[in-house]
């Protein structure tokens, strides 16, 4: 699945979504992750109501299963979520690649159901039907 993380120096979730000068996306599963890529931002991203900053970020982030931020606003969240993107606020900066090994960990073990759900974020669904 891919995860992705708000960030200002492409090292820690240390970012709010809106504000964030990067999204850095990664793949991962219970064996690794690895680096996808990072998308950068400019312009004033400090500027509260403007909703125009957030199309580009959704749109960075429209692929991925889960979100980590240092926080995000009510517009931001609602519109993640409508992209079924579960979104993970980090009370203080945290390291991505220890965000990375504590979610691989979790992976390895019985995650719970919204993780089992970002999982299958855009994985095909089959269903055989027999007589």
């Amino acid at each position: 699945m891919k995860v992705a993380f708000a960030t200002q120096d492409l090292k820690r979730v240390d970012a709010h979504f809106g504000w964030a000068k990067n999204i850095a996306i990664y793949e991962l599963d219970e064996n690794g992750h690895s680096f996808i890529e990072a998308v950068s931002f400019d312009g004033d991203l400090q500027e509260d109501g403007n909703e125009d900053k957030l199309g580009p970020k959704i749109e960075a982030v429209k692929d991925c299963a889960i979100l980590y931020v240092a926080a995000i606003g009510g517009s931001g969240a609602a519109r993640v979520v409508a992209q079924n993107i579960h979104p993970m606020k980090v009370t203080q900066p945290e390291a991505i690649e220890d965000l990375l090994d504590k979610l691989q960990a979790v992976l390895k073990t019985n995650p719970p159901p919204f993780l089992r759900k970002a999982m299958g974020k855009g994985k095909e669904r089959v269903f055989n039907f027999e007589d």
